[in-house]
């Protein structure tokens, strides 16, 4: 004798949910029709992407470890570079104001420049940087030297010379040391024999001789900006055109594409 099962799709179902101990927690019915379509959707459901955990951990942190260690060493390097560049500019820029010259206000050492190879901590960024103004190029100890060296070889040094020594006129404190120190930079630079006369006016040297009787941190200040006037409208421009400076540009692009 033969059954037939009735489908009955409204019959009432139990749902039991329970916890991860087993404990039976609430109890729901549903339909065998909602059950089917509840079950459809979990069949469908993506399936959750299996985590792959590294077996050995140690291993990696010990690559992440190297590679820090690396990344350490390669910053301080560099920093390392950077200061010692930095420490031989203020030393360049220090030998330039200092030397056994006949009174302090005067204190340079003639072939200094042409004896220092600029390029050794030059990068490519700070020689071009020289060509924005001349205040840029003064203001860097090594752009200082190697505008030196090429007014030397043209025979104006006198011009930069001054320029400096009225920097450092500037920047004296001691009114004793004014005094002799303005002396001795009109007896230097400014009267009509002086042994490295600058190019200025008589009107501009006759102020000086008079303003040197009570002097003052600006006496040098007229003709030091004249002066500084010559240099940017006619040194300046030859000597961005100079190979001496072309030369030091492709120094620094050489030196820098070998680090």
């Amino acid at each position: 004798m033969a059954y037939t099962m009735r489908y009955e799709p409204h019959k009432l179902l139990p749902i039991y949910r329970f916890d991860v101990r087993g404990t039976r927690l609430s109890e729901e019915t549903c339909t065998e029709q909602q059950m089917k379509q509840c079950h459809l959707r979990q069949v469908h459901q993506p399936e959750m992407p299996e985590l792959m955990l590294p077996k050995d951990t140690s291993t990696n942190l010990k690559e992440i470890n190297n590679n820090c260690d690396t990344i350490g060493t390669e910053v301080t390097e560099k920093r390392k570079a950077k200061n010692l560049a930095k420490d031989l500019k203020t030393r360049l820029f220090s030998v330039l104001l200092n030397s056994s010259s006949q009174h302090p206000s005067i204190n340079f050492i003639p072939n200094m420049s042409a004896k220092l190879n600029l390029s050794i901590s030059l990068t490519l960024e700070e020689a071009m940087e020289w060509s924005k103004s001349l205040d840029i190029l003064l203001a860097d100890p090594c752009g200082l030297a190697a505008f030196r060296a090429f007014l030397k070889s043209e025979f104006s040094e006198e011009n930069i010379d001054f320029w400096l020594v009225c920097e450092d006129y500037k920047k004296t404190k001691s009114s004793a040391k004014l005094g002799s120190k303005a002396q001795h930079i009109f007896t230097e630079f400014i009267k009509s024999d002086a042994p490295k006369q600058v190019n200025i006016d008589g009107n501009t040297r006759d102020l000086v001789s008079k303003s040197i009787l009570q002097p003052t941190p600006a006496c040098f200040e007229v003709a030091q900006r004249i002066i500084f006037s010559l240099m940017e409208k006619d040194s300046y421009p030859r000597f961005l055109k100079s190979d001496a400076y072309l030369n030091l540009l492709n120094k620094a692009q050489g030196s820098n594409s070998n680090r």
